[in-house]
């Protein structure tokens, strides 16, 4: 598709030496907006002088910086890339394109790493053991929980998402299942990203996300006795993995809810190792 209008939210921490390259990967039409959260190496003149559209958040967290970035889109269509050049915003038109097709609400890129250091061990675990236990909270088979990701803006502003932390992605996902949303995902890049690692590259970064989606998780089963969502079929998409939409109907509850917290061993650590 052509003549689209897609920004590009890129939440951004010291992350001077990965913009430019990041940014000069946007395809023709697609506007980066660059969320500065507390930089100190000079980000933000970076991006102003690649011509990205910058704000400013002081309130640190990933969801900070998120939101910040959502406030200001304009655009018909609204993106989330890291800004560590891990991954190639190049990769991101055919989730537009599912997205604008109407073939789904979210279109998520399921990480592949391409070289040895992409991925560290232990937050690649965390993700699938996260992944697994969103899937028994909402029914999404979904492999990755990963920052590339296409929505319409307006239909994402209605989700009207509260968390500040790390957990802004998958409170996404879950209010997205809680909306009826059709939700897939399908295969991009993962290279070693520039510089250090503000989050799950780290041990302790990965340690407070975890906590932080548990959160989350662990209040979407208290509310799931409750919630109703609208039904969502299951789609074949070209090039993707097919992905079930809410199984609830209109008239009933979510089923499926989270049975085990983030860090249970036994079963679910089983799974994720599958």
């Amino acid at each position: 598709m052509t003549d689209m209008s897609v920004d590009v939210i890129l939440p951004c921490l010291d992350e001077a030496d990965a913009l430019p390259k990041v940014i000069g990967r946007l395809p023709a039409g697609y506007r980066a907006i660059v969320v500065d959260n507390g930089s100190t190496d000079g980000s933000a003149e970076v991006a102003r002088a690649h011509g990205a559209l910058v704000v400013t958040e002081p309130v640190k967290g990933f969801g900070s910086a998120c939101a910040a970035g959502v406030a200001a889109a304009t655009a018909d269509y609204v993106a989330f890339c890291d800004a560590d050049a891990s991954m190639d915003p190049a990769e991101l038109p055919p989730l537009v394109d599912r997205v604008a097709s109407g073939r789904v609400d979210l279109a998520l890129g399921r990480r592949v790493p391409t070289g040895r250091g992409a991925w560290a061990p232990h937050a690649r675990f965390a993700n699938r053991v996260l992944a697994v236990l969103m899937h028994r909270a909402t029914g999404y088979r979904l492999r990755d929980l990963g920052p590339m990701r296409v929505m319409r803006r307006e239909d994402l502003v209605s989700l009207d998402l509260r968390d500040r932390r790390s957990g802004y992605p998958l409170e996404m996902v879950l209010a997205a299942h809680a909306a009826g949303w059709r939700v897939d995902e399908s295969d991009i890049g993962y290279a070693q990203r520039i510089g250090d690692s503000k989050v799950t590259g780290t041990l302790r970064g990965t340690i407070n996300a975890v906590r932080d989606m548990s959160r989350l998780l662990r209040a979407y089963r208290r509310e799931a006795r409750t919630r109703v969502v609208a039904p969502a079929p299951v789609r074949t998409v070209a090039g993707s993995t097919p992905v079930a939409g809410p199984a609830a109907s209109a008239s009933a509850p979510v089923a499926g809810a989270v049975s085990a917290p983030v860090a249970a061993s036994g079963t679910v650590a089983e799974e994720a190792r599958s």
